[in-house]
């Protein structure tokens, strides 16, 4: 073999080690099964109820709705007469789909520095974080998904205006949302990976 074609596959090998899994898991509709195939989200979960006090079902089914638990998910792309790109819809990235700016408040009031948008456990305390001001702004239950989700579309600020009331989409959204926190936590009591 050259030294070529060693070094690119040497250089392949060790682009494949890297990175993590950014994909989601296989069955989306189940807590139990997500759970299963990714331990470690759990412990992200866990971690983060723990710290903050937002229940599992609340921080899975707004990741569900963020990022469909793909930990490199982006925005779509706009484009300029259907076919030029011309940047994304907007920052967000990552399981948590933060913005930039709200990244790096998270960042700075945490000390948390290295945290990464695409990293379970970095993206589940975002969200706790991010939560509980929520909760002292605009008097949010921790438990109340479909509300803690309008606020995390639309910001603390927006929320309190109530502008979501003028987007029919975003409210249908939000009631998926608070269904789909209800059927986790009702799924997450019977598994034996959440006890």
């Amino acid at each position: 073999m050259s030294r070529v074609l060693r070094a690119m596959v040497m250089v392949l090998a060790v682009a494949s080690c890297g990175g993590g899994n950014q994909s989601a898991p296989r069955n989306l509709d189940d807590a139990c099964a997500i759970l299963e195939e990714r331990p470690k989200y759990f412990r992200a979960f866990r971690a983060t109820e723990r710290r903050w006090g937002v229940p599992v079902h609340v921080q899975m089914a707004t990741i569900y709705q963020e990022s469909k638990f793909v930990g490199n998910a982006r925005t779509p792309l706009r484009y300029t007469l259907g076919v030029i790109p011309m940047g994304r819809q907007s920052s967000a990235f990552g399981y948590s789909q933060a913005l930039d700016a709200t990244w790096d408040e998270y960042r700075e009031e945490t000390g948390k520095r290295r945290a990464k948008r695409d990293r379970i456990n970095d993206a589940t305390d975002f969200m706790g974080w991010y939560m509980n001001k929520t909760r002292a702004r605009n008097g949010v239950s921790l438990v109340d998904a479909r509300n803690q989700y309008l606020a995390y579309h639309e910001g603390h600020t927006g929320f309190a205006r109530q502008s979501y009331n003028s987007k029919a989409w975003l409210l249908r959204v939000a009631d998926e949302v608070g269904t789909r926190s209800i059927t986790y936590q009702v799924q997450l009591a019977r598994c034996r990976h959440a006890r």
